[in-house]
C-alpha cells in the first residue's frame, strides 16, 4: 500500500494553506474580519473618486461596516459598491448612502437613516448620493468671485506699476536716504555731546545733593533747638497777655472806668469840645487885645 502523504501531497497541502493564510492576511490588513458575519447591500453612485475597498461606512460618525467591492457595470455605466454592514443593523426604507470626500481626498460612505416602519432586505440596492465636497463649494462659490475680481486686480497692478516706475518715487527714496544719514549724524553728535557733558552734569547734581544734605542738616538742628524751647511757659505767657488785653478792651468799651467814660460819654465829649472852643476864642482875644488882660507898670 502506497503512502498517502507523499511529497507531492505535502507540497500541495502547504501551498493551499499558504494561499489561505495569504488571503486571510490581505483581508485582515484591509480591516475585514472573515470570521464575523455581515449583511451585504448594494449602492449605485455616479462618481466614486477617492473611495477604496475597506473604506468605512458610518452612521452619525460611528462605523457600522465597510466597503467590500467596487464594480463597474459595463452595460449601464453605473458604479456599484458592495457594502458589508453589521448583522444587527436594519436600514429603514427611504434611507440613502451618501458618498462624502474630505479635504485630503479620502472618501467614506455615510448612511442617512430615514424614519420608516419598513426596512430594506439584505442584498437590496440602496439609493446613493454624492455629497458636495469642499472643493466643489470652492469651485462654485469662490471661483466666480475670483473671476469678477480679476479685472480689478489687473487695474490695481497697472496702477502700482505706474507708481513704481514714476521717477518721483526714486527721488523720494533718495531723500529718505539723506534724511536717514542726517539722523545718523545727529545721533552720533548727540552721543558725543552726552559723553562730554554728562560728567559736568553729574558733578552739578552731586553739588546740589551736597547742598540739600547741608540744608537738611540745618533744618534738623533748628528743629532740635525749637524742641528745646519751653513752649508751655511761652504759650502760658501769651495766653495771660491775651487775657489782659481782653480785660483792657472790656474796660475801654464799658462805662465803669474813667477811660470808658471818656471814650463812651457823649455829653462829656461835647463839654470838652465847647470848653476847647471857648479857650480858643479867649486866646484869640488875648492875642488881639493883650492890654485888656495884662497891665504892665514901669517903675
Amino acid at each position: 500500500m502506497k503512502k498517502f502523504f507523499t511529497k507531492e501531497v505535502k507540497i500541495a497541502i502547504t501551498v493551499i494553506i499558504s494561499l489561505a493564510v495569504l488571503f486571510w492576511g490581505i483581508e485582515y490588513l484591509k480591516g475585514v474580519n472573515l470570521f464575523k458575519p455581515a449583511n451585504f447591500y448594494y449602492v449605485e453612485f455616479k462618481n466614486v473618486a477617492g473611495l477604496t475597498d475597506s473604506a468605512p461606512v458610518t452612521i452619525n460618525g460611528f462605523q457600522v461596516g465597510q466597503v467590500r467591492e467596487i464594480n463597474y457595470d459595463y452595460k449601464t455605466g453605473a458604479l456599484v459598491v458592495l457594502l458589508g454592514l453589521e448583522t444587527d443593523l436594519q436600514i429603514p426604507t427611504g434611507s440613502k448612502a451618501v458618498l462624502a470626500t474630505d479635504l485630503l481626498g479620502t472618501a467614506q460612505i455615510e448612511i442617512k437613516m430615514a424614519q420608516a416602519d419598513t426596512y430594506y432586505n439584505v442584498g437590496d440596492m440602496l439609493p446613493g448620493e454624492n455629497a458636495v465636497g469642499l472643493m466643489d463649494k470652492v469651485g462654485s462659490d469662490l471661483l466666480p468671485s475670483v473671476a469678477a475680481m480679476m479685472p480689478k486686480i489687473d487695474s490695481i497692478l497697472t496702477s502700482l506699476n505706474a507708481v513704481v516706475s514714476n521717477p518721483a518715487l526714486q527721488q523720494s527714496i533718495d531723500r529718505l536716504d539723506g534724511i536717514t544719514a542726517n539722523l545718523e549724524a545727529s545721533s552720533r553728535q548727540l552721543s558725543q555731546m552726552m559723553g562730554e557733558s554728562m560728567p559736568v552734569i553729574v558733578g552739578n547734581v552731586e553739588n546740589v545733593t551736597a547742598n540739600l544734605d547741608s540744608i537738611t542738616g540745618s533744618l534738623n538742628i533748628m528743629a532740635a533747638e525749637l524742641s528745646s524751647v519751653p513752649l508751655d511757659s511761652t504759650m502760658m505767657n501769651i495766653n495771660a497777655t491775651t487775657a489782659n488785653l481782653n480785660h483792657l478792651t472790656t474796660q475801654l468799651s464799658g462805662t465803669d472806668s474813667s477811660l470808658g467814660l471818656l471814650l463812651n460819654d457823649r455829653g462829656l465829649y461835647d463839654h470838652i469840645d465847647s470848653t476847647v472852643m471857648s479857650l480858643d476864642s479867649l486866646f484869640i482875644d488875648i492875642k488881639k487885645n493883650p492890654k485888656r488882660y495884662v497891665t504892665i507898670k514901669v517903675f
